[in-house]
C-alpha cells in the first residue's frame, strides 16, 4: 500500500514556504537566527514537526582504542574532542556525528539480544562508495556482506566490538523507491541480491554505465566461492534466480 503521509504534511509544507518568503530580504546574518527571532509564533504552531536529521550515534566499547581506529579509518574521520572516556568524530559540517565511549567494565556486544540491528552511512556517488571500499581493502578492512537491494547498492561491514555498520549509494529516488517497494519482485525478495564489489569496481573503472552498474546482477558472485553474510538473515533470492 501507499507510503503513509502525515496528516497536516500538506499545511506543514505550505507553513515552511510562507516561512521562507517571509525570511527572505530581511535582516542579514544567521538564517536560522532570523527564522527564530521572526518567527516564533509560527514555529510554535507548525503542523506535523519532523526531525531534519539523525544527528549522531554514541556506541559503548570495551575495545577503545582498536573501536576509535577503525572508525577514523572507515569514515575519513576528523576528531574534534577526545580523552580518556569518550572520542568524538565528524565528517561533515555537524560538530558531531559519532561518539565512541569508553566502558571497560560492561559485557560484550550481544548479536542475539534485540535492540539496534545495524546502521548506515550514505556516500553521495557510486564512485565514491567503490573508492571507499578500495581504501579500506587496502587497509584489511573487508565488507562481510555485498548486496545490491534494488533502492541501494549496500556493502555491510563488522566493526571490532561486532557490530554491524552498512556504507551504501542510493540507486533511486524515494518516488522509485516507493515504486520499487510496491512492485512484485520486492514482495517475494524484500532484501535484494549479492554482488561481487571487486567486480563492480571493476566495471566501474571500465566505464560501463551507471544506469547499468546498479541494476540487480551487474557485478554476479562466483558461485563457487562461499558467500558470507549476517547469520540472521533469512533465506532471500541472493543470485537473482527470480528475477
Amino acid at each position: 500500500m501507499p507510503a503513509q503521509r502525515c496528516a497536516g504534511l500538506d499545511a506543514c509544507a505550505n507553513s515552511k514556504r510562507r516561512l521562507a518568503v517571509k525570511v527572505a530580504g530581511q535582516m542579514e546574518g544567521d538564517l536560522m537566527s532570523v527564522i527564530e527571532e521572526t518567527n516564533r509564533e509560527e514555529l510554535l504552531s507548525v503542523p506535523c514537526v519532523r526531525p531534519t536529521q539523525i544527528a549522531h550515534i554514541v556506541l559503548q566499547t570495551t575495545r577503545f582504542a582498536q573501536m576509535r581506529a577503525f572508525y577514523i579509518t572507515l569514515l575519513n574521520a576528523e576528531v574534534p574532542f577526545e580523552d580518556k572516556d569518550a572520542c568524538f568524530l565528524r565528517y561533515d559540517e555537524e560538530h558531531h556525528r559519532m561518539v565512541i565511549v569508553n566502558t571497560p567494565d560492561y559485557g560484550p556486544v550481544n548479536r542475539r539480544a534485540s535492540g539496534m540491528h545495524h546502521f548506515t552511512f550514505t556516500y553521495a556517488t557510486l564512485g565514491e562508495l567503490l573508492g571507499n571500499y578500495e581504501r579500506l581493502t587496502k587497509v584489511g578492512i573487508e565488507p562481510m556482506w555485498s548486496i545490491n537491494h534494488g533502492f541501494t547498492t549496500s556493502m555491510y561491514y563488522y566493526d571490532p566490538d561486532g557490530n554491524i555498520l552498512e556504507t551504501q549509494f542510493d540507486n533511486m529516488t524515494s518516488e522509485e523507491a516507493d515504486a520499487f517497494m510496491r512492485g512484485p519482485y520486492f514482495s517475494i525478495n524484500p532484501i535484494g541480491v549479492d554482488f561481487d564489489p571487486a567486480l563492480l569496481l571493476e566495471r566501474y573503472r571500465q566505464g560501463v554505465l551507471l544506469s547499468e552498474l546498479v541494476q540487480f546482477k551487474s557485478a554476479p558472485c562466483d558461485p563457487n566461492a562461499p558467500q558470507t553474510r549476517p547469520d540472521d538473515v533469512p533465506e532471500y533470492d541472493a543470485a537473482g534466480a527470480l528475477l
